[in-house]
């Protein structure tokens, strides 16, 4: 780890693990899962879902989404110590998301089509719920800002492209992860495709039946080294690689041979300079669905081996689609600097299909390097690699 090493100072994270880091590992040691009926919104549609119960930060009217994406960029920076450096230095913020890149207000939808005119509210509201933006406007940010919408592996994503930034110069420390609400449209659009579980969610399982929604933010803050050595800060957790690989296989599907994901992992791990078998574990996207899981599996057991050690913390939270690849990324990083990961909630029965089969209890792990990866629509494949000094 050189001087243009890549440096984790700061994490934040809310979802129905937790509120912060504290709660959630008490989460996972304990294997607690919280799912069921949505309460947020009127459906009857009756599928489990994972909402953060957390009171939110305030009554406003602001878009959940960037209320939660507030609650855990609040977290990061205080865990950074950057509360009194924000405009010292030049520093971006890129978020990933999905839910809140919609115009989602069905109500207004609603009166407009039978009125021929509705209120302007939630247009203006929505105008100004760009993540990026807003997180910079409030923050007086002199860094770039950018909003990710790339499906399921936004968070994911934005984390890279804040990686690229540091790397080629555009600034000195980035704020970046994912932020996503729970919300009918996808509720009921995951519903259509079939691909909703009515029950709790088993990724890896046998007998998996699909996914859980589910809601929050993770954020990482992540800046130069030289920056860190200047603030005074340590250096223990690095960002090491990213990579990203598309399929051009199908809409929603996942190429069956897996060879984006592993065009992704390749280029992660080629930058971050490290073989598969220094990898200690793997926060797998594992949504439960047959195809992904299969997929995804038969492509870690191919380039890791049998004796990899891996989970899906979906069981904790549900699928929180563009927020999954911050809310995993920051899981990761408790990981390596726990030294410990939890079971993979949800997990039962071995699948000979697949291969291989994530831990099924609090594992311990060794090592520095771990992975997280995100799988999308439109066969987009991301990965990136974390390690602790």
């Amino acid at each position: 780890m050189n001087g243009s090493a890549v440096v984790i100072t700061g994490m934040g994270v809310i979802s129905a693990g937790g509120k912060n880091t504290s709660e959630t590992l008490d989460t996972f040691a304990a294997g607690r899962r919280s799912g069921a009926h949505v309460s947020l919104f009127q459906t009857d549609l009756t599928y489990p879902v994972f909402e953060v119960n957390a009171l939110l930060d305030d009554d406003s009217d602001t878009m959940r989404t960037l209320k939660l994406a507030f609650i855990a960029v609040r977290q990061a920076i205080e865990d950074s110590g950057l509360e009194d450096a924000l405009d010292v230095f030049r520093v971006g913020v890129c978020i990933g998301t999905t839910v809140a890149s919609q115009l989602n207000d069905i109500d207004f939808y609603k009166e407009y089509r039978n009125t021929e005119k509705a209120p302007m509210h939630s247009v203006e509201r929505y105008l100004k719920g760009n993540l990026a933006e807003a997180l910079a406007h409030a923050l007086g940010l002199r860094g770039p800002a950018c909003t990710i919408v790339n499906a399921c592996s936004s968070g994911t994503d934005a984390i890279g492209v804040g990686l690229s930034w540091l790397r080629t110069g555009l600034c000195d420390i980035v704020i970046c992860g994912g932020a996503d609400e729970l919300n009918r449209v996808p509720l009921c659009g995951f519903g259509a495709l079939g691909v909703v579980s009515n029950s709790l969610c088993k990724p890896f399982d046998s007998e998996r039946s699909g996914l859980n929604l589910g809601e929050g933010a993770g954020v990482i803050v992540i800046e130069k080294e030289e920056i860190c050595r200047k603030r005074g800060k340590k250096e223990k957790l690095f960002l090491l690689g990213y990579g990203l690989a598309a399929d051009a296989y199908h809409l929603t599907a996942p190429r069956p041979d897996g060879s984006g994901l592993e065009a992704a992992l390749a280029r992660a791990m080629h930058e971050a300079g490290i073989t598969p078998s220094e990898v200690a574990f793997i926060n797998a996207h594992g949504t439960a669905t047959p195809d992904n899981d299969l997929v995804e599996g038969k492509v870690l057991e191919r380039f890791f081996g049998s004796k990899l050690k891996f989970l899906s913390t979906k069981g904790y939270t549900g699928h929180t689609l563009g927020a999954a690849g911050g809310i995993e990324a920051v899981f990761t990083i408790l990981g390596l600097r726990e030294g410990w990961i939890p079971q993979s909630a949800g997990f039962q029965k071995h699948d000979e299909a697949i291969g291989i089969s994530p831990v099924a209890e609090k594992t311990a792990i060794r090592g520095k390097y771990a992975i997280s990866t995100s799988l999308a629509f439109g066969g987009n494949n991301s990965a990136i690699v974390m390690a602790k000094s």
